[in-house]
């Protein structure tokens, strides 16, 4: 028998975000995903590992990481941490009338994790944030919206873009997950990806195989689901402007594809997410 995967909740009952310190105490934890938020963890102090879906991401600070609610994640860290955390709920982002907020948060969603530069500023806006959030004021909620959209707008600002030639590297799986995440569109083919590596499809796959165990179109899948979610959860593009935005001709062909790997179709997903 398989074990169940834990569902963690740690948001606080009646607010839609909570900004706190993260929890020094914490080493290591078992896998699990959590309960219907977003979540952003900062770290300015600690080292050691954390596992996103089959990622993983050796901590070196200041270093941030953005968990859906989709995804699952654990930690092996070897030293005390030290930083911030923030929940994020969707009433939150449902009740915030700041378009750009918005934007901004659609594009974080597609990040898994960002070195960052000035952790002088980073620091000063969680400091921030965890102390407006603390607040009962009439003008909290928007006080707490700038801050975050400030938060949000300094990160990117640290997003280095990628390219095929600079995600190429000795290890051509990770290549090839660099790549993935590189690109602003999908192509739902394998050897377009191989090409762009400089490879074949044939090492390609053969590099996936001998990593994760995995053949190169299943990587690919597990990717095109993965961002399948991330836009129904986080974005109101339509299921026909998804299917489109994943290299599909015919949202149909979308329809059946999510349905088959995840055993829901993109609209039931979305309802319930």
């Amino acid at each position: 028998m398989g074990t169940k995967l834990q569902v963690k909740d740690k948001s606080e009952s009646g607010k839609p975000i909570k900004i706190a310190p993260f929890r020094k105490e914490i080493r290591k934890t078992t896998p699990h995903k959590h309960n219907n938020y977003f979540e952003i963890l900062y770290l300015s102090q600690g080292n050691g590992y954390h596992y996103i879906d089959s990622r993983k991401f050796e901590v070196a600070p200041p270093v941030m990481y953005f968990i859906r609610k989709d995804k699952v994640h654990y930690w092996e860290l070897e030293s005390e941490p030290d930083g911030f955390v923030i929940i994020i709920k969707k009433a939150f982002i449902e009740e915030s009338l700041d378009s750009e907020l918005k934007s901004l948060f659609t594009q974080i969603s597609r990040e898994s994790c960002i070195f960052i530069k000035d952790s002088a500023t980073t620091n000063m806006l969680f400091e921030l944030l965890t102390a407006t959030n603390k607040k009962e004021g009439k003008y909290a909620f928007h006080i707490t919206e700038g801050l975050l959209k400030a938060l949000l707008a300094h990160v990117l600002e640290d997003v280095e873009p990628l390219t095929g030639k600079t995600a190429v590297s000795a290890n051509l799986y990770q290549s090839f997950l660099s790549l993935l995440d590189a690109e602003q569109t999908v192509k739902n083919k394998v050897h377009y990806y191989a090409e762009k590596l400089s490879t074949s499809p044939q090492n390609l796959n053969a590099a996936c195989r001998k990593a994760v165990n995995q053949s190169s179109e299943d990587v690919l899948s597990e990717f095109i689901i993965s961002e399948a979610k991330r836009l129904l959860l986080y974005t109101d593009n339509t299921i026909a402007e998804i299917s489109f935005l994943l290299d599909f001709n015919d949202p149909s062909h979308f329809v059946k594809y999510f349905k088959r790997k995840t055993g829901q179709t993109p609209l039931s997903f979305r309802k319930n997410g």
